[in-house]
């Protein structure tokens, strides 16, 4: 393992979201904050994580470098000073426990709602950015790699990734079950509340929606999260004609009193069938809608349920996901130890090699090119076999944490201190 690996990381479980707004980047921040991170501040092997609940750096450094990464943080979001978000930051300086989180993000066992899948594709983002950046450096490829083969795993092996355990994903799978046999089905979504920009955020995600608008009283707000998730913007006062047009509508309405009736409902023509689907509380859609020729209504009990049963059973997975974590931890440690001593095995087939070399030369001139070619043969294969069990053995003392003392042996019966390191 990286022993130098840290990461310093402000999320939903310490910050509100009033905190996580102040500090959210988008891929242009990020792509500026890792090269802040990599070329100014000099530090290796940096990855740049910023969702609507996580902001979080991750690097390599002998020393905490959290409060120079918080300050750059703040310069680039323009904020006065880093007083007020510095005391949501945590930094967790042991590379295992740093290893551990992004593992446990990936997964998606540090998400608001237990393995959602969009964060895997976040940290895919993240990386590749990294990569473009010329900020990943040997081991935070490797790192990567492991975390997405466990991720493969996770889907494949256990039940951690099925259903929808959010209401909004709930929504969203809800909405392409009923649309399934529409070619481009028009979604309209109205509010813009917690539920509401959740819902947004999948909406804007998904690649089976193209004609999605949103709605809400503040239409500044509409607005900021439109851009966000690429949807359209639909003013309030539009919101019958929104309906009217809509084959679906998702309200996530805060109002003391349903805001879509049976009386707005009563002078449209509902020509095929019209799916309604109510996130509030208090209901912002009437039950009786439903006396409607022609209107379906989902209310938020139902979609609870079957959120509720999909986390139950995501819950019951962890175990699994944990374990699979662990195997790969422990193989991301064998390949760590195995790094520290390939320098001494690449010297050590370097000295065999010109050894080899200086043979060949001394006895090729009497040879035919055929013999020449012979002894090369041989005298290759005589090297491979003469490397194998030092090489064996140099691993196994890795695995047992004790690789010093066969490195020091190597070292002076070979000679290998004045050995180049070559590419093999």
């Amino acid at each position: 393992m990286n022993q130098y690996f840290k990461v310093v990381s402000l999320t939903h479980q310490q910050a509100p979201l009033a905190i996580r707004e102040l500090v959210a980047l988008d891929e242009p921040a990020c792509r500026a904050l890792l090269l802040v991170v990599s070329q100014q501040l000099g530090l290796a092997d940096v990855l740049v994580l910023s969702t609507c609940n996580r902001t979080e750096v991750y690097y390599s450094a002998a020393q905490d470098q959290s409060a120079a990464i918080v300050g750059a943080l703040a310069r680039l979001q323009h904020l006065p000073d880093t007083a007020r978000i510095t005391p949501y930051f945590v930094s967790l300086t042991s590379a295992t426990a740093a290893v551990r989180h992004l593992f446990e993000v990936a997964m998606g066992l540090d998400a608001q709602v237990v393995g959602d899948q969009q964060i895997s594709c976040q940290v895919k983002h993240a990386y590749q950015w990294s990569v473009d950046a010329a900020a990943a450096g040997p081991f935070l490829h490797r790192l990567l790699h492991t975390v997405f083969m466990a991720h493969k795993r996770v889907r494949q092996e256990t039940g951690f990734c099925d259903g929808a355990a959010s209401v909004a994903y709930a929504a969203l799978q809800l909405v392409e079950d009923l649309t399934a046999h529409l070619a481009s089905p028009r979604v309209l979504l109205v509010g813009a509340g917690t539920f509401g920009v959740d819902v947004a955020r999948y909406f804007g995600a998904s690649t089976r929606f193209a004609h999605v608008s949103i709605c809400n009283r503040t239409r500044d707000r509409a607005e900021a999260l439109a851009a966000e998730c690429g949807l359209q913007v639909l003013d309030f006062t539009d919101l019958a004609r929104g309906i009217r047009e809509a084959d679906v509508v998702i309200s996530s309405v805060a109002a003391a009193a349903p805001i879509i009736t049976p009386q707005l409902l009563a002078n449209q023509a509902v020509l095929s069938h019209k799916y309604l689907v109510d996130l509030s509380v208090p209901h912002s859609i009437a039950t009786a809608v439903e006396t409607v020729p022609g209107v379906l209504l989902y209310p938020l009990d139902a979609i609870q349920s079957k959120a509720s049963a999909a986390l139950e059973r995501r819950l019951a997975a962890v175990p699994q996901v944990r374990a699979i974590i662990a195997e790969s931890m422990a193989g991301l440690q064998d390949w760590s130890e195995e790094m520290e001593v390939s320098p001494t095995i690449q010297k050590l087939k370097n000295a065999l090699e010109q050894l080899r070399q200086d043979e060949m030369k001394r006895f090729g001139k009497r040879m035919s090119p055929a013999e020449a070619g012979l002894l090369d043969e041989i005298t290759r294969s005589l090297m491979q076999k003469v490397l194998r069990q030092p090489v064996l053995q140099l691993k196994a003392a890795c695995k047992r944490g004790e690789p010093g003392q066969l490195v020091e042996v190597l070292s002076e019966l070979f000679d290998l201190e004045r050995q180049p390191v070559l590419a093999s």
